[in-house]
């Protein structure tokens, strides 16, 4: 189905984060968009109000008259739905054109130039950050992101340009339909493994997204990585890290809160970069970010100024609380390399200060397969708080459960394991200073009535 021809768009699968940045473009673009979600959330209420029609039971009957048009709509689902799922089984029955977010997004990547960003962890910020730097430059941009940017309120951005920057989601190996212009890959631990089952078949489907990357675009690689990448004649190749390679940094400052550094690059060194979003992991991440948007044309006094301004991403080492008292954070992480980085990044800004993790495993399978590792991740801080793991779309597995993580932890490790329905009741009976909330569950739908409990005791 050409773009063009359609009139009403229908998401099976409405609220998370990806989907939720295709239904803005076609809501933007005056069509019917309406869909299903399994749960209520602050971000279908916002979609909701900007338009799109939702529900939340699984029910023929609650489709629009306009979404059953199969010559005029376009279904678009998530892989995390099951495939008997009422909805899509009644769209599939019906010869319905059903296609995934990332094909949508691949049409985009062949209309316009892909400046996309992949990896097991740094993805989501890095392409915010080269967003926000490219939108508010003289070349703008269109994007498409995992996570809401705080500069605009949305993870959603749309202009005339012909550039648009995508974040490349490795899951169900959905960023093989992308054909990147460019592409900043950041990282490339095992992740997923229910879906790739060896860490062989996950570099595999690295090497393979590199294969994608179209004639006179370029490739930026963090240099540290095991996979080894297959590029097409006249694909240009980059390397970048904090301290080595093409693009890196010199003459980092961390001082008072502020990190400052130099950008070094084979096509301009820019001086005194200030990173808007102060957080040491962000320093590799804005040089990447950079290195993309400075090789089409960004100049030296945009990639600063983006840097400068740019303002994070919630639930991405998003502060709710900073005082002298009291730090509170929401963090996303549920990797643990991210975990790791996570935790590192709060050891170096607060060296002096107690840190408490409270952290919801995200996936039976990922806590099954990195246990040890999410352990010693979580090591690093002073307390850990375990709740039950998240399940989204998985069954339960005998054995897997948080005792597995909680059992491998430091001795030194304060710990503790409580329900998630007992978490408000611990943060209102105990004193913290440095407390941050970590995973991709829906712990995070607690976080204002804890920033509330907690701003109600300084």
């Amino acid at each position: 189905m050409n773009i063009k021809e359609i009139k009403a768009v229908y998401f099976v699968g409405a609220g998370g984060i990806g989907m939720s940045a295709i239904a803005r473009y076609f809501i933007k673009k005056g069509l019917v968009v309406a869909g299903y979600d399994k749960t209520p959330s602050e971000l279908t209420g916002r979609l909701e109000k900007e338009g799109m029609l939702i529900h939340y039971e699984e029910n023929i009957d609650e489709i629009p008259h306009a979404c059953k048009q199969k010559e005029s709509c376009l279904v678009i689902y998530t892989p995390a739905i099951p495939e008997t799922h009422q909805e899509l089984r009644y769209f599939r029955e019906n010869g319905f054109e059903i296609q995934k977010r990332a094909q949508v997004l691949g049409t985009l990547t062949q209309t316009h130039k892909g400046l996309c960003v992949a990896g097991t962890h740094g993805k989501t910020t890095t392409s915010t950050m080269c967003a926000h730097i490219m939108h508010q430059s003289h070349l703008n941009c269109n994007a498409f992101l995992g996570g809401i940017s705080k500069n605009y309120g949305t993870n959603y951005i749309l202009s005339d340009s012909d550039y648009v920057v995508i974040e490349a989601d490795e899951f169900d190996r959905s960023f093989h339909w992308l054909s990147p212009w460019m592409s900043v890959i950041t990282s490339t631990d095992p992740d997923h493994l229910d879906i790739y089952g060896t860490k062989e078949a996950y570099l595999e489907s690295f090497r393979h997204y590199t294969e994608l990357i179209q004639p006179g675009g370029a490739l930026i690689i963090h240099r540290d990585l095991e996979m080894k990448e297959n590029l097409r004649d006249g694909v240009r190749r980059y390397d970048y890290s904090l301290h080595e390679g093409d693009f890196h940094a010199e003459n980092i400052r961390i001082e008072n809160g502020e990190i400052t550094f130099d950008f070094i690059s084979p096509i301009e060194c820019v001086p005194n970069v200030e990173l808007g979003q102060p957080i040491p992991i962000n320093i590799e991440n804005g040089i990447a970010a950079m290195a993309m948007a400075q090789l089409n044309g960004c100049t030296a006094k945009e990639l600063k100024f983006g840097l400068q301004t740019y303002g994070g991403v919630d639930r991405r080492f998003d502060f709710k609380i900073k005082t002298d008292r009291l730090v509170f954070l929401s963090d996303y992480a549920h990797h643990p390399k991210e975990i790791y980085q996570s935790a590192k990044s709060i050891r170096e800004l607060y060296k002096d200060k107690h840190i408490t993790a409270i952290f919801q495993p995200h996936l039976y399978t990922r806590t099954r397969d990195f246990y040890k590792e999410f352990a010693e991740a979580l090591s690093l801080l002073d307390e850990v708080i375990l709740t039950e793991i998240y399940p989204a779309r998985e069954e339960p597995i005998e054995g897997v459960t948080s005792q597995l993580i909680y059992d491998h932890l430091s001795e030194g490790v304060k710990k503790e394991m409580i329900h998630k329905d007992e978490v408000l009741n611990y943060v209102k009976s105990h004193q913290f200073e440095v407390l941050i909330v970590l995973g991709a569950g829906d712990l995070d739908n607690l976080v204002p009535k804890m920033t509330r409990l907690l701003n109600s005791k300084l």
